[in-house]
């Protein structure tokens, strides 16, 4: 069995954080600079990706606690698909690759982000089959060596039998490091996602 993994954010959708921060101020009633200077600085979405909350309240707790901003999780949905916009090709490429084998998210995100994958990524959740991974669930974040040995033994394959689409070279490179195909997703020169170069090397991978 092949699978392919995706990234999420710049990979299958482009994100924008400087559109989320505004919009969670506006929903939490504090100011973004706020925001940054607790939550982001403070390290404390770092330790939401690796599983320092396990559930969707807790991180909603924690994030009142830190920032003073209390909200639900639809309002966190809200601000978090405000920063998304599909990358059409690159979602066809997740399409295409359902039928050459098996597809999964390899995502550096926190609990509620899994949780609110039917809100945030619609487009992608029917051929994903549950297989959504997050470093959340997993313990760590790419591009350590234990997030890929940990989601490749959720699936019972070899290194060698999987490969990685992501934008960060980083992440990349540490699927490599491990023994899997990766392939690094990059803009053109117009600004747009080289999507093409994406089927091309999901298509070289089917073939080796």
């Amino acid at each position: 069995m092949d699978v392919y993994f995706f990234d999420c954010d710049k990979t299958l959708y482009d994100y924008d954080f400087h559109k989320r921060l505004p919009k969670l101020a506006e929903l939490g009633g504090v100011s973004q600079y706020r925001l940054a200077s607790t939550w982001w600085a403070g390290g404390f979405e770092r330790a939401a990706e690796i599983g320092e909350y396990s559930t969707s309240e807790e991180y909603l707790d924690a994030f009142a606690e830190v920032t003073g901003a209390r909200l639900t999780l639809s309002q966190w949905q809200e601000a978090r698909k405000a920063a998304m916009t599909p990358i059409p090709g690159s979602i066809a490429v997740l399409h295409e690759a359902a039928t050459l084998g098996t597809v999964s998210l390899l995502s550096n995100n926190p609990i509620p982000f899994k949780d609110s994958l039917p809100v945030l990524t619609p487009e992608i959740v029917g051929v994903l089959q549950d297989n959504d991974l997050v470093s959340a669930v997993l313990g760590a974040r790419k591009p350590e060596r234990r997030i890929y040995t940990r989601a490749l033994g959720r699936f019972g394959v070899k290194p060698s039998d999987a490969i990685l689409f992501d934008d960060s070279l980083a992440n990349v490179e540490g699927a490599r490091e491990c023994g899997m195909h990766a392939h690094h997703v990059t803009k053109r020169d117009d600004g747009t996602f080289d999507t093409d170069a994406m089927l091309a090397a999901a298509h070289a991978f089917a073939a080796r």
